[in-house]
């Protein structure tokens, strides 16, 4: 796979280095609209109707004809246009027809002026303005025109995009099957929580972290539990793993000290490549493939996992389900309070955003070490600190990452 094991890779190489080797994996099929909520169209959507669907009235007001305006008399109401309930009376001259936002607008309407810019007495109605031709119109397909593409394959279906297609009577779609994913966390150490722990034991977390940011993309997932620093046992799961999801995701044992056992297990099921990255937290880490499966190797500390999982499994899994996949945004934020940081890494540090007086400012959330998980549930974002930045003073700026999606 060319892995470069020399150094520390930089988090944009590594990303890259995964993505393109990646292709989607999953197979589609169709359901009913109500059953693709949260699936990824497998196919483009065409709008098969224009939207409006025909010309209709932008507010309440009358209907006119600029003709029997001219004259500065006022008109006489024919009568009146409802959504659902066109005018389809005749219309002579000198009248008008009162119609609400939404009604089809009767034929030969120039425009339409709103209900405030004008006077009623009984059925004749004065006008206050001088429209001009198109005022207050939506003209048909003016939103939408018909065959147009309103949703690309890859886009996944959130609450936003489930009333639009039902607005244009799309009753099936083509979405993608789930990406299936097994996990698994390794540690003589780790303990199930609701147990009474050892000295030397600890609660296994990572697997809840990452079940959830799993749960938040979609997938289905295969949790294998807790696997013990033992060779058999450690085989049958990545077998097991390898027969029945498209992707395997573990955390502990790819750091240093921990992977000669897993690298050596993992060479002789599959390729896989052990990585020192240039971020902190989140050093080592492991990505390859066994004979059918994909694999990911987080490392043991929970922010590590967590911070690694964000920003290099997140994007692969999308691609392998087949969404396109947006890098979160970027904000610049004034630092309210001094940050610790050596050169020689991309840090993401745990802050606290907010809005100063003099714009977007941020804080850290305390102590930034791997293992301290509580500095990420307090914060609402990464502080994002560049490989060769030093320490930084209150008042410069940084970039800031919002939390979104996975983390919110």
């Amino acid at each position: 796979m060319g892995f470069d094991t020399s150094g520390l890779l930089p988090l944009s190489d590594a990303l890259q280095g995964m993505l393109e080797q990646l292709a989607c994996c999953c197979d589609s099929e169709q359901l009913p609209l109500p059953e693709a909520f949260g699936r990824v169209l497998a196919s483009d959507i065409a709008s098969p109707l224009a939207v409006p669907p025909f010309d209709n009235s932008a507010m309440d007001g009358y209907a006119v004809r600029l003709a029997d305006l001219a004259t500065g008399t006022p008109l006489i109401m024919a009568g009146k246009a409802f959504a659902g309930q066109p005018y389809q009376g005749e219309w002579p001259a000198g009248h008008c027809v009162r119609i609400m936002t939404g009604a089809p607008l009767p034929a030969g309407t120039d425009a339409v002026v709103m209900q405030e810019e004008t006077q009623a007495d009984g059925d004749r109605i004065t006008f206050l303005c001088e429209p001009t031709a198109g005022q207050n119109i939506r003209l048909a397909g003016s939103d939408i025109g018909k065959g147009a593409c309103v949703l690309q394959a890859g886009t996944r279906l959130t609450p936003r995009e489930m009333p639009l297609l039902a607005s244009l009577g799309v009753a099936t779609v083509a979405v993608h099957r789930p990406l299936k994913v097994a996990i698994f966390s390794t540690g003589d150490e780790l303990k199930p929580v609701g147990t009474p722990l050892a000295h030397g034991d600890i609660y296994d977390s990572n697997r809840y972290g990452v079940r959830a940011m799993l749960a938040r993309m979609g997938c289905d997932c295969l949790d294998l539990g807790i696997i013990p620093d033992d060779p058999a046992q450690l085989r049958a799961a990545f077998i097991r793993a390898d027969e029945e999801a498209n992707v395997l995701i573990t955390t502990g044992g790819v750091s240093v000290g921990e992977a000669d056992f897993t690298k050596q297990l993992l060479d002789e099921l599959g390729e896989i490549g052990f990585w020192k990255l240039a971020i902190k937290p989140g050093k080592p880490f492991a990505f390859g493939r066994l004979p059918r499966a994909w694999f990911f190797g987080l490392p043991g500390n929970p922010v590590s996992a967590m911070v690694t999982f964000d920003q290099l499994v997140q994007p692969a899994l999308a691609k392998l389900a087949g969404q396109h996949f947006e890098r979160p945004l970027q904000l610049q934020a004034i630092v309210a309070e001094p940050l610790k940081k050596s050169p020689g890494r991309l840090d993401f540090q745990r802050g606290i955003m907010s809005q100063g007086p003099n714009g977007l400012e941020v804080r850290s959330t305390g102590s930034q070490d791997s293992a301290v998980f509580s500095s990420l549930s307090r914060a609402n974002c990464y502080i994002v600190l560049e490989r060769e930045r030093g320490r930084v003073a209150v008042g410069e700026t940084v970039t800031v990452e919002p939390f979104g999606g996975l983390l919110l």
